[in-house]
């Protein structure tokens, strides 16, 4: 009993790590299946022993509790979960459930696909929207209203044309992303050096609970609506008859829902939507089945964390087990080193896979993979294989531990692992593994502006070995060019008057140029304002890069370890060679009110809206930021402020009001 006892506090706390780090964090830690396997095994013991059953056990909630940074908003109906049904015989012994306890009734089921997205809520008042919330533990969400309505395919306005919406309805839906924009999404957090995400739907949620909408905005999400929560003044009587009139309204719903009448019709569709899983431009997992009436649904009722109506018939995980033969560093384009292993070949879905991902070092150790291994790989859609978890009982002893090593593979240039970090980046600029991003970033429009020198010039360029590093550029005759597949003499001539013309920059240009890790155009510009000089930049000490207002230990690192690369320092060199003259920041004439105050705003201003206000403060020579800290001068309270107020007075940071805001900006124009 005692070892029972210990193994469901070992589940417990397993799956409260795994709710914590999924819908907390957005950085999900084991699959889907395993958490599913889990949590079934914790759902037996505690039916088997009932005394070691608590109202904090993962079998009795949702999810985990929401983050301090949002405003929270109660669900009027709770919004659960559902039981998860692993193969067809399982869904056989829901319906024989559903069946049972409605004797002699005729009952329909409505089957459609499960999204895998992040469940969200949407409240519409008279047509309107008014509050959009997460899951969050079921009971409370989070208020992510300002993030949703970025989102085009949600309506801000219900459409009135064909049937008038209710004075209040709650609509449940799933947001998510199409797996070609997810791909796209991470080339191009690769090319900027930033974290990779996991998969589709860690990147809708990670996208969706953003604090700052703009981010939400920028990200191609979408929307399926799946679920009634509370509707006043409009009567359903089918959730199937709900789904048809939500496109009436201006909702999303999803194309493959279908009307069950039996078992054999609802396996039928399980069957097809499982061969049409890899043709979907969005990730599926598996269908999702309903009781359709409601009054049905009413009389079969709810357990704790899962309503008796419906259930999702979960799809086969696409793992296999197999052995790692070796790990190797990989680099990407970027510079960053990620550990690849190297596994006996093995089929996953129709695919023969080779190679899967380790992502880092810290989920190298988390997992505890070593060479020898033998692992659970899981392959989804286009996504790249990734080992999901060692079997440690097929070790023998001779298993070898992974460390990323601290000179590149391919260069043997110095890696370095920023603080806070998890990914460990070659340093060199010139490492023939990231030479070609690099090149392309030095020659962007914002940094050193060479037109014309596009992708598929950049690609030839490295790959004829006309170009070794970043430096060749101001070294290219109009022959080397003319090498170049469809290369004419006139386009030959306008790149190298391209590279001519980028021979005169500034000096915020470029540093940002040189592609230093977490430095962007703002922190380049603020280099150049405090230094005033490459050779300053150069020789800075940690210290003195720290103490600039705007940068913190994080980029100061990165900034100093990239000038102690010392082929970084000889590259540098040899653009100047190349005749490329880096013209310093004039002083400024005149210190503005504002310079080195940092403002956050909070709630709603009748004067003006939050982004003029910002706008006014940076033209002043402030600075506006969305979060609170003691690095903050004021803060500007409206109507109605968040969280940031309250941040504010724990502090201590001086808390303003829209008139004295006003007042502060007319003192500074006389």
């Amino acid at each position: 009993m005692e070892d029972i006892k210990k193994r469901i506090e070992e589940l417990r706390n397993i799956l409260n790590e795994a709710n914590y780090n999924y819908y907390v964090l957005d950085n999900p830690t084991i699959s889907d299946a395993e958490y599913d396997r889990l949590l079934r095994e914790l759902q037996e013991l505690e039916e088997k022993y009932p005394e070691y059953k608590t109202p904090d056990s993962p079998t009795q909630r949702v999810g985990a509790k929401p983050l301090e940074a949002f405003n929270t908003v109660p669900h009027r109906i709770p919004m659960l979960s559902l039981d998860n049904a692993v193969d067809e015989n399982e869904i056989g012994e829901f319906v024989e459930r559903v069946e049972r306890n409605l004797p002699g009734e005729e009952v329909e089921f409505v089957c459609e696909p499960k999204i895998d997205g992040l469940a969200i809520e949407l409240v519409y008042e008279n047509g309107i929207l008014v509050t959009g919330s997460t899951r969050g533990d079921g009971i409370t969400g989070e208020d992510i209203t300002q993030n949703l309505k970025t989102i085009r395919s949600i309506p801000l306005s219900l459409r009135r044309d064909q049937i008038p919406p209710p004075p209040l309805i709650e609509v449940r839906g799933e947001v998510y992303m199409n797996k070609e924009d997810f791909n796209k999404l991470n080339k191009e957090r690769e090319k900027k050096g930033e974290p990779l995400f996991a998969n589709p739907r860690n990147a809708a949620a990670g996208s969706v609970r953003q604090l700052d909408p703009s981010i939400t905005a920028s990200r191609p999400l979408n929307i399926f609506c799946y679920g009634l929560g509370t509707c006043e003044g409009f009567a359903f009587n089918t959730h199937y008859e709900f789904m048809m009139t939500l496109p009436k309204w201006g909702l999303r719903v999803n194309p493959h829902i279908k009307l069950c009448k039996n078992l054999d019709e609802i396996l039928e569709y399980y069957r097809q939507m499982e061969e049409l899983r890899d043709t979907l431009p969005y990730e599926i997992d598996g269908i999702v089945i309903k009781v359709n009436s409601f009054e049905h649904q009413t009389r079969l009722g709810i357990k704790t964390r899962s309503p008796r109506w419906a259930i999702a018939g979960k799809f086969k995980p696409r793992q296999e087990v197999t052995q790692i033969v070796d790990i190797e560093a990989s680099v990407g384009r970027t510079g960053i080193i990620t550990p690849v292993a190297i596994l006996k070949p093995v089929n996953i879905g129709g695919v023969v896979v080779s190679r899967a991902t380790l992502h880092n070092q810290d989920e190298v150790e988390r997992k505890d993979i070593r060479i020898g291994d033998w692992v659970f790989v899981e392959r989804a859609g286009d996504v790249i294989p990734e080992v999901v978890k060692v079997i440690p009982e097929k070790r023998t002893g001779k298993e070898k531990p992974y460390k990323i090593p601290d000179r590149c593979p391919i260069c043997g240039g110095k890696v370095v692992r920023e603080e806070g970090e998890a990914a460990h980046r070659c340093q060199n600029i010139n490492c023939p593994a990231k030479l070609k991003g690099s090149i392309e970033h030095f020659a962007s429009k914002r940094a050193m502006n060479i037109e014309g020198l596009g992708t598929k010039i950049i690609d030839q360029m490295v790959d004829k070995g006309i170009i070794k590093n970043v430096a060749d550029l101001y070294f290219l005759r109009k022959d080397d060019i003319l090498q170049l597949e469809r290369m004419a003499d006139k386009s030959a001539q306008n790149i190298l008057d391209a590279i001519g013309r980028s021979r005169k920059t500034t000096l915020a240009r470029f540093i940002y140029a040189l592609g230093i890790p977490n430095v962007g155009e703002h922190t380049a510009n603020l280099l150049a304002n405090h230094f005033r000089n490459l050779e300053k930049i150069k020789n800075a000490s940690m210290e003195e890069l720290e103490n600039i207002e705007g940068i913190g230990p994080i980029v100061a690192r990165s900034i100093y370890n990239f000038f102690q690369e010392d082929s970084n320092v000889a590259t540098i060199e040899k653009i100047l060679q190349g005749g490329v003259v880096v013209e310093e920041p004039e002083e400024e004439k005149r210190k503005t009110p504002f310079a080195g105050k940092v403002f956050v705003f909070t709630g709603a201003l009748s004067s003006m809206t939050r982004e003029e206000a910002e706008e006014t403060v940076r033209r002043l020579g402030g600075k506006a930021t969305s979060s609170v800290s003691r690095k903050t001068d004021y803060v500007v309270v409206g109507e109605n402020p968040g969280s940031k107020y309250n941040k504010a007075l724990q502090l201590g940071v001086k808390i303003l009001s829209e008139q004295e805001f006003l007042k502060l900006i007319e003192n500074f124009r006389t």
